[in-house]
């Protein structure tokens, strides 16, 4: 059974397996050992704290197989993007000029670099064994970060935003990095994904132009970039598409990938997930495939499971179910379908 949990300091070495993994773009998964100890140690002490409003509060989760002990996955939350730095994205909107002697009105579509999304809550992090792209593990991997955040909401932001990793080659070439980033900075773009990750977004950020760049002027290729995902990534797209996130008019300004947003109320597994009391029973008549999840903050677990379950009545889990989520009769289970 796979379980979805918070990270320990002793995930350490398989998070760096993990790392060496992940996707190019996945900047908040460096493949540096002291930075990975870093983020964990920050995220123990996120778990730990008492918080009443959203802050710098970092959540990380990994995927666990309990059988083989083996990480098979991990996400994350940072509950403020632009705490502690401006959270820069680029802005894809049409800069309109107009001529009244002429009487022409025209609207060129332009990127601007800018921090609008300071303050919203960032999903991040997220990475898949490849074997569980686009199975119930990685519904569990994306979907019950936000089961937690609908029993903790007051450490959270009223709107939620991700970014999709957008699109590189096989070489890791990104044409959008290459016609828009590589002229301010002499990096490819795996580098300057890397430094991303060991260092931070802003540094470089600061360095891109801060005028606007207009579409038109990129090469054709540059420009099917902006908004496009990644192969990779598209799992991850479509459960937050299906979650109810939109896509935005913001893109991420090293790859051109597309910037999702949702408010709270709108995202279904916050706005329709259910909490009743488990029951411990020894066959469950399963009906139906479930996410299940306690509401505990430290302790907190997920897992997927096959239920018999009718709103507003016990949760009946199978003995194996309450251990993984460690929960006893009358514990409070969070349930949505799957």
């Amino acid at each position: 059974m796979l379980v979805l949990r918070p990270v320990e300091l002793t995930d350490l070495p398989q998070l760096q397996r993990l790392a060496r993994e992940s996707l190019v773009g996945v900047t908040s998964l460096p493949d540096d050992s002291e930075r990975l100890r870093e983020r964990i140690l920050d995220s123990c002490a996120s778990f730990d704290k008492n918080v009443q409003a959203h802050g710098p509060e970092n959540y990380f989760f990994v995927l666990e197989d309990l059988t083989t002990r083996r990480l098979a996955g991990c996400s994350e939350i940072l509950a403020t993007a632009g705490f502690k730095e401006p959270f820069y994205s680029l802005r894809h909107r049409n800069f309109t000029s107009a001529s009244r002697e002429l009487n022409i009105k025209h609207g060129v579509p332009a990127l601007s670099l800018c921090h609008d999304l300071n303050g919203h809550t960032l999903l991040r992090g997220f990475h898949i064994d490849g074997a569980l792209a686009r199975t119930p593990s990685s519904e569990l991997l994306s979907r019950a970060r936000l089961m937690f955040i609908a029993a903790h909401a007051q450490r959270f932001a009223e709107a939620v935003i991700t970014e999709i990793v957008g699109y590189s080659d096989d070489e890791g070439q990104s044409p959008f990095w290459d016609a828009v980033g590589k002229h301010f900075f002499d990096l490819p773009y795996v580098e300057a994904e890397r430094l991303c990750g060991l260092e931070s977004r802003a540094f470089l950020a600061e360095l891109m132009p801060h005028y606007p760049i207009y579409v038109p002027m990129l090469s054709q290729e540059a420009q099917d970039c902006i908004g496009r995902i990644h192969a990779d990534g598209q799992d991850a797209f479509d459960i937050l598409e299906r979650e109810g996130f939109e896509t935005s008019s913001y893109i991420d300004l090293f790859d051109g990938g597309p910037t999702l947003y949702a408010r709270l109320a709108s995202i279904r597994s916050i706005a329709q997930s259910r909490t009743d009391t488990a029951t411990a029973v020894d066959i469950i008549d399963a009906r139906g495939r479930y996410l299940v999840s306690n509401d505990s903050l430290k302790d907190y677990r997920a897992i997927v499971a096959d239920l018999d379950y009718s709103a507003g009545r016990p949760v009946a889990l199978s003995a194996e179910m309450c251990a993984a989520l460690k929960v006893t009769d009358g514990s409070p289970v969070r349930v949505i379908a799957l």
